[in-house]
């Protein structure tokens, strides 16, 4: 009887381990399977450790045909996974990220498959962020199965052709890229309005001076304004776009709908609104400035260009409707190009005054010899030029397949919940604008008061024309192409990229508010005295020494304004509001402690510092309650890092330009040519400064803006 078979010892009873049978037993041949026969060919565990092999091995393979060697002739297998034995050299401190040594051939404890250093592609953290946009084909996990089961030395079949695929679309840009587009397009389109906006303010003192006609104008002109961010406006530039961006992502016809709603809504809203407004006009006048209303001819002035000015109202709300539905739709060039038609036709209007009746100084024109037909010509080309800027939206709607249909079944389609989200923003806007009317009424006096030109509220604005200019161009730019990616991620419920993209807000602006607001301080008299040349040198110099005021408080008017859009994407329009009513409170306070106390030239020149002061007080309230409403974390170092920076590298920049534009106007005197000189020589010194001293700081945020704009001129 045969013995059994021992699986241990590979063999039949009585035979001792290690002998082959005799030759009289003749090996039975190894089982020739047809479909498994070239599995397994070559074997690839007869170069490995016999602990490695598995279980379809002892299947396939006849251990009598191939006795396995007997115990203790072969080496114990050596663990595979243990930590590399530390270097004896200390890592190189110059070094962030050493190239690791090369790995040996074949199995290894470092890289136990065996792959090698020499061809292994290691991907840092630079490399996973540049090809992040990359779409790779996805690998056939499955590839090397049908490898495995070719005979060796057998040719793999060739492939057959496949077909010609489609040319890839063109990728994407990155978040980065499309968001620098995007506040290039707005910021050029805001450069160029803000400097015919210029232009518009220049021809109009020429026109009008910098005394109390100059003011009447300016009061009946800042009305409608008021009147619009009062009822609607607030609304509209904060809530809206929120609101658009959720319904372009959520219905189904991609938000057409609620935008045709909203905009029908406006459009009654404001026709309503511009009704009332007209029939009070002597009211409204009134309420803005008491000096002009107890002047019979200033009133009379005041309450014809008012009528002209308030039907503005309505299309400057469908101008701003318009520009947002654009801008949910990511088409953000629009809403900045368009005004500078308004200041063109504007700029041409104030021209021919100017053509027809002369500069200011030259026809010594005040409210009582203004003659009617130049009050007419004056407000038909205001109105003019808000209904030019308002039509050419129509075009940019049409490109993006949007057209206009006017609906009134406003209820059960969320309306209710942006009215009620709007509430706030209205009392938002309410407290800002009581804060403008103390002031207005302040100004206006203390320039009546003060008998001299350049020291009422006309000198006022044009300053703050200004010195709003940057804030204008960098800071809204960027944030209004972040603003719908912040709403996006709040709605997502992402703390973190609501932070991230606030700080990136807040850094990348201040690269160029923090020196600007600085070379305000050091240049304003220069600036004013070149571009107000027209109005005399005394109202030009008062305007410089506002400006001048003014100048720091750019910071924080810029930081507040970054902010507040961290609860607009929350949609919480409360928390703005109270943090408003504290800025306007501190400025109308101030603003009137400077009256009080202050001579009535130098009044005005102190509510321009009171201004800046009031927004330093409300960034600290704000920036205390996002950080609180972000977890904790908004970023705070870092923000404040790169402002200390920038203003270290500002401060000795704002001296060496100030003493060398002042050292030029005492040689070539305060005219335009001198100013002019004067403030190219500053400028230029500010900068070098600024320049060396910010690249000795290493402040990357400058590092990254220089190197971009090298980029681009091809340097």
């Amino acid at each position: 009887m045969n013995a059994p078979y021992d699986g241990d010892r590979g063999q039949a009873g009585g035979n001792p381990p290690g002998q082959v049978p005799p030759p009289h037993q003749p090996a039975p041949e190894p089982y020739q399977d047809p479909y498994v026969q070239d599995a397994y060919a070559p074997d690839p565990f007869q170069a490995q450790d016999l602990s490695s092999q598995d279980p379809v091995a002892e299947v396939l393979y006849d251990r009598s045909a191939h006795p396995p060697p007997p115990p203790g002739t072969y080496p114990e297998p050596q663990p595979l996974y243990q930590q590399p034995p530390s270097s004896e050299y200390a890592p190189d401190p110059r070094v962030w990220a050493q190239t690791p040594p090369p790995e040996p051939e074949g199995p290894s404890r470092h890289l136990p498959y065996g792959d090698a250093a020499g061809t292994t592609q290691f991907t840092g953290v630079d490399d996973l962020v540049t090809h992040a946009g990359d779409k790779e084909p996805e690998p056939d996990a499955f590839a090397h199965l049908f490898r495995d089961q070719q005979a060796s030395g057998r040719p793999d079949p060739a492939p057959e052709p496949a077909p010609a695929a489609p040319a890839p679309p063109k990728k994407p840009a990155g978040r980065a890229s499309g968001l620098l587009k995007s506040s290039a397009v707005m910021a050029a389109g805001t450069l160029v309005s803000r400097l015919t906006g210029f232009v518009r303010s220049l021809v109009i003192t020429a026109a009008l001076g910098a005394a109390l006609l100059g003011d009447t104008f300016t009061v009946a002109y800042t009305l409608p304004t008021m009147i619009y961010i009062l009822t609607v406006g607030g609304g509209l530039n904060s809530v809206f776009v929120p609101q658009l961006v959720r319904a372009m992502k959520d219905d189904e016809d991609g938000g057409e709908a609620y935008a045709n709603r909203l905009l029908t809504l406006v459009m009654v809203a404001l026709g309503a609104i511009v009704a009332i407004a007209v029939f009070a006009a002597p009211l409204l006048i009134q309420l803005m400035s008491d000096t002009i209303a107890g002047d019979p001819a200033a009133n009379s002035v005041a309450v014809s260009f008012a009528r002209y000015c308030l039907p503005t109202i309505f299309f400057m709300g469908i101008h701003v409707v318009m520009g947002q539905i654009l801008n949910a739709r990511g088409r953000f060039g629009a809403m900045m190009w368009t005004p500078v038609l308004n200041n063109i036709v504007m700029i041409t209007t104030f021209g021919l005054f100017i053509w027809v009746y002369g500069t200011s100084a030259e026809s010594q024109m005040g409210v009582q010899t203004i003659p009617p037909e130049g009050v007419r010509l004056l407000g038909v080309g205001t109105l003019l030029g808000l209904v030019v800027q308002a039509l050419a939206m129509i075009p940019y709607l049409r490109e993006t397949g949007f057209r206009f249909r006017p609906r009134f079944d406003w209820k059960g389609h969320g309306l209710g919940k942006t009215v009620k989200l709007a509430k706030w923003t209205v009392l938002f806007v309410l407290a800002n604008q009581a804060g403008v009317l103390v002031v207005t009424q302040l100004a206006t006096a203390a320039g009546q008061a003060s008998g001299k030109q350049g020291a009422g509220f006309i000198a006022y604005t044009n300053a703050q024309l200004i010195w709003g200019m940057p804030q204008a161009i960098i800071t809204v730019s960027v944030m209004a192409a972040l603003l719908p990616r912040i709403s996006r991620a709040a709605h997502d419920d992402d703390p973190g990229a609501v932070r991230d993209d606030i700080s990136q807000g807040l850094r990348n602006s201040a690269v160029a508010i923090v020196p600007v607001s600085f070379a305000f301080l050091a240049l304003g008299v220069p600036m004013s005295t070149l571009l107000f040349a027209s109005t005399g040198q005394e109202a030009a110099r008062g305007m410089g020494f506002i400006l001048m005021a003014f100048g720091l408080g750019l910071i924080p008017y810029s930081v507040q304004y970054v902010v507040l859009r961290g609860f607009y994407a929350y949609e919480d329009t409360r928390t703005p509001f109270y943090n408003t009513v504290i800025v306007a409170a501190v400025n109308a306070g101030a603003s009137a402690l400077c009256y009080a106390l202050l001579p009535a030239q130098w009044a005005v020149v102190g509510m321009g510092a009171s201004y800046g002061f009031a927004y330093a007080v409300g960034v600290g309230v704000a920036w205390r309650r996002l950080k609180k409403r972000l977890g904790g974390d908004l970023d705070g170092s870092h923000v404040m890092r790169t402002y200390a920076r920038l203003s270290m590298a500002s401060v000795p920049a704002a001296v060496a330009g100030g003493a060398a534009a002042f050292g030029v106007m005492t040689g070539l005197g305060s005219g335009a040519g001198g100013s002019l000189v004067a403030l190219a020589a500053g400028g230029a010194v500010l900068m070098g400064v600024f320049l060396v001293a910010a690249k000795r700081m290493h402040i990357e945020e400058l590092n990254a803006m220089v190197g971009m704009v090298r980029g681009r001129l091809g340097r």
